[in-house]
């Protein structure tokens, strides 16, 4: 057996361990998913008013009434594919779980046993979010379902393939920049304030709460320019048809490109933070 089986063949039964492990917990990932839900409609209630009001301004029918290029079907059905981007590249726990294995010692087990941090770390989350996507699936189609009057734009083909690409990429960089972020912690004692600070402005500037496009510009473009916007905005917005043919083509191309990087960079930063590290912590 080469080593590049044996290797591979190595992570794919950390992969299946830790796929029975998630499925153990499928009772709380139907939990989570119905909560997750509370704040959605909250947002679709808010967004109803804002637009309730720009058309009684504007003298227009409300599914006429536009903001931003929006038009109130796709504002909702923009919001609604959100959450099915952050399915895929939201990753719970992630950098903390790097941090804290650097600050207590725990990260000793990847350089004397043959597992790569990465590699490990991307087998479990793979797991995690079959998993995830597997139990939530029905509760989701059901909203959806109830939702259906707002999708009056479908997209074609190619558009679609377009988009199941957008959500690998999607996945692809929440994983790596949480790892790059959870590699500061082999240069910072203490960074759980630090995580809460990036997360937070990663949710919203990744076009979670409301579409890039509502800042105009410069801020539109400039955000558009960061790998953030793949782990929210463009997969919705490729879903709805604001992003489609060659544009559509160069936001993949971009989004790949992302992942390169940020692999590269997560490689560098856990080299350097390997010189650091004293295996008593950080």
């Amino acid at each position: 057996m080469t080593p590049v089986l044996a290797s591979l063949r190595k992570y794919q039964r950390i992969f299946r361990v830790s796929l029975i492990e998630r499925f153990a917990y499928r009772g709380d990932f139907f939990l989570s998913t119905f909560l997750r839900f509370l704040p959605m409609l909250t947002t679709i209630l808010l967004w109803t008013a804002v637009f309730h009001g720009a058309a009684q301004l504007d003298g227009t029918e409300l599914y006429d009434t536009r903001i931003a290029g929006f038009r109130y079907p796709q504002m909702i059905a923009y919001l609604l594919m959100t959450h099915i981007s952050r399915m895929f590249s939201s990753m719970p726990g992630l950098a903390a779980g790097i941090a804290r294995d650097v600050r207590d010692g725990s990260l000793k087990k990847y350089l004397v046993q043959p597992l790569d941090l990465i590699g490990y770390l991307l087998s479990y989350r793979v797991a995690h979010k079959v998993a995830y996507i597997t139990t939530s699936a029905v509760p989701y189609a059901v909203l959806f379902a109830l939702f259906h009057r707002f999708f009056d734009h479908l997209p074609d083909g190619p558009t679609f393939l377009g988009y199941l690409g957008s959500l690998g990429i999607a996945f692809g960089i929440g994983f790596l920049f949480e790892v790059c972020v959870g590699m500061i912690a082999f240069w910072l004692l203490e960074v759980s304030s630090l995580l809460y600070v990036i997360m937070t402005f990663n949710y919203f500037v990744s076009g979670h709460m409301f579409p890039i496009d509502l800042l105009g510009e410069p801020w539109a473009t400039i955000l558009k320019l960061l790998p953030m916007q793949y782990t929210a905005y463009f997969p919705a917005a490729v879903f709805v048809g604001k992003v489609r043919g060659v544009e559509l083509a160069w936001g993949l191309a971009a989004g790949v490109a992302w992942i390169v990087a940020l692999l590269l960079l997560a490689r560098l930063l856990y080299r350097l933070g390997l010189r650091r590290y004293s295996a008593y912590g950080g």
